[in-house]
């Protein structure tokens, strides 16, 4: 900002009158160092003086103007409110279809699918290593057949679909594609985002199937072919969120996130793309967290930090080339199982930072999450929470309303500076890939997760009921209903279904295809189109993953410790 001599001379008066005011009126803070979960030092107040050195044009401006720092669009939420989605995926194709058309019937905008364990690495449910988990943690999809009856009654080419799957991307997506285009549906009508973030299970998630080298070429051939076919779909979501939910602090997750996106970038030019031929259909995701202005800042930080990326790194000229697109999820690992009624102002205040934070899509998490899955009633009451910020609250009325703080604007460029110190200790080892064959930001996260956990159990972290204010709970909050699913029910309805699907099939084509896809992926071809082959041809999910496998290997993470 700029101020004249004369008022910074005169503020810095009044201030130092201010702390001696202050000291001699008997004042104390009731903490030694407040900090942020970043572990940021906040001062007791801010002033111009915190910002004095920033350029506004350069470093904040107006929203749909570049840096992006308050927003990609002129208007924001005075425009269009945010996708609401609520994470839904469980039992059944035909159970999660009912799930997924009653959020619909009560206002949900966006979908997203949560798949079951064995499906988010590559295993049919007659695998026995699928036993016990079988649309336990999500939905369970192994064929084209249970992607049809996963969006019955439901028009692909009117709603969009965020799809949490990364190894077995190319074959979700390949089987989503191919039931949009038999109901009619053209391509440039279908939207939503296959995560499709190789890279990031590697240091977070941890459901990898390939090597990192095969599992990033996999991910740019899904980015390749869905630009060339796909207008409207976001090939990727580089996230953090995982990162975060894995231990990360709010820096550390917008650091390598954003350092994921580069070897993402890099890699699509590398096979001789124009930075603005793939860049507008990049998308982002990341958490929201209970440390508020904290993850508001975070927000700010990203947009402008990927906007110089893009602009001054890789030369971007397209102004959607330059945005960062997002979808938030409320934090579930700060949920807690005790008092979990308590999660649904965690919830809400997560969910207000994601929205002063200017994300374009919000899943907010049911507040019974940390026990079971949500039930109807969970889901609904988390959809209701969005609403109500959007529609009663006012926030949504005026662009970037944290603007101007001066606590806000010192944040984010703190926020800011400190990420480009962990993008450059990237970058000085070659980029993320060899970042996370060397362990570095895995053994980051750990150290990060560790610290947060001794962080509650020493009391210098104060998590309400959990270990400070505790009390004998209510038996409301003792026997609240809780989602469960019948795995033995499901996983038997699941694979009579599946041998049904293989004697129906051309057994000697569906051979000839996974050959074909195996010939092509040693030849180093994008494999999507023969992938996409494979699907319509009834393979399966497994069967289709097999066949990578015994081109590209399997990864068996190293010790690093």
């Amino acid at each position: 900002m700029t101020f004249n001599k004369e008022f910074i001379e005169k503020l810095k008066s009044l201030i130092d009158q201010w702390e001696r005011d202050k000291i001699e009126l008997g004042y104390r803070d009731r903490l030694d160092r407040f900090t942020t979960d970043s572990g940021i030092k906040v001062k007791t107040v801010y002033t111009p003086l915190d910002i004095a050195d920033s350029d506004y044009f350069e470093k904040i401006g107006l929203p749909g103007v570049y840096p992006f720092t308050r927003g990609i669009h002129y208007n924001m939420y005075r425009g269009k409110i945010w996708t609401m989605r609520e994470f839904s995926g469980f039992g059944s194709p035909e159970d999660t279809n009912k799930r997924l058309k009653y959020l619909v019937e009560h206002g949900e905008t966006g979908l997203s699918i949560a798949f079951d364990h064995p499906t988010l690495i590559g295993l049919d449910p007659d695998n026995p290593l699928a036993a016990g988990e079988v649309g336990v943690t999500g939905v369970s999809v192994a064929t084209i057949e249970d992607m049809d009856l996963l969006f019955k009654d439901i028009d692909m080419g009117k709603i969009t679909t965020n799809m949490t799957i990364n190894p077995p991307a190319p074959v979700m997506l390949s089987f989503y594609v191919a039931v949009a285009r038999s109901r009619g549906v053209s391509d440039d009508r279908i939207g939503g985002t296959v995560q499709n973030d190789q890279l990031k299970e590697f240091i977070a998630q941890k459901t990898w199937v390939f090597p990192p080298r095969s599992a990033l070429k996999i991910g740019i051939d899904v980015i390749e072919w869905s630009v060339k076919n796909l207008p409207k779909w976001n090939p990727i979501s580089i996230s953090g969120y995982h990162i975060y939910e894995a231990g990360a602090t709010a820096v550390q997750e917008l650091a390598f996130t954003l350092a994921d996106g580069i070897e993402y970038v890099r890699a699509m030019i590398n096979r001789g793309y124009s930075v603005d031929d793939f860049a507008p259909r990049l998308s982002f995701f990341f958490v929201s967290g209970i440390n508020v202005f904290e993850h508001i800042a975070k927000f700010r930080a990203a947009r402008r930090m990927w906007a110089k990326i893009m602009k001054e790194w890789f030369g971007a000229r397209k102004k959607r080339s330059m945005w960062l697109r997002f979808h938030t999820q409320t934090s579930g690992v700060e949920l807690r199982a005790i008092e979990p009624y308590n999660n649904i102002i965690r919830i809400t205040l997560q969910a207000i930072a994601a929205v002063l934070g200017g994300t374009q899509s919000l899943h907010t998490n049911a507040f019974d999450e940390a026990l079971a899955l949500p039930t109807e009633f969970s889901a609904k009451l988390a959809l209701r929470t969005q609403q109500i910020i959007a529609y009663e609250s006012g926030l949504a009325d005026t662009v970037d309303p944290l603007g101007g703080s001066y606590y806000i604007e010192w944040l984010t460029d703190k926020i800011e500076e400190e990420a480009w110190k962990i993008i450059d200790r990237v970058e000085s080892m070659g980029g993320m890939l060899n970042a996370i064959e060397n362990g570095y930001p895995q053994r980051e996260i750990t150290e990060s997760a560790y610290k947060k956990q001794k962080e509650i159990e020493e009391m210098k972290k104060i998590v309400v009921g959990v270990n400070a204010f505790k009390g004998e709970l209510l038996e409301e909050e003792v026997k609240i209903p809780l989602f469960e699913v019948n795995e033995e029910q499901i996983r038997k309805h699941q694979i009579d279904k599946l041998k049904r699907f293989k004697s129906s099939r051309d057994g000697i084509k569906v051979k000839r295809v996974l050959a074909e896809l195996e010939r092509a992926a040693m030849r180093g071809e994008n494999i999507m189109p023969y992938v996409y082959n494979a699907a319509v041809s009834k393979a399966t999910l497994e069967e289709i993953m097999n066949s990578l496998k015994s081109v590209y290997g399997e990864w068996s993470e190293p010790i690093l410790y």
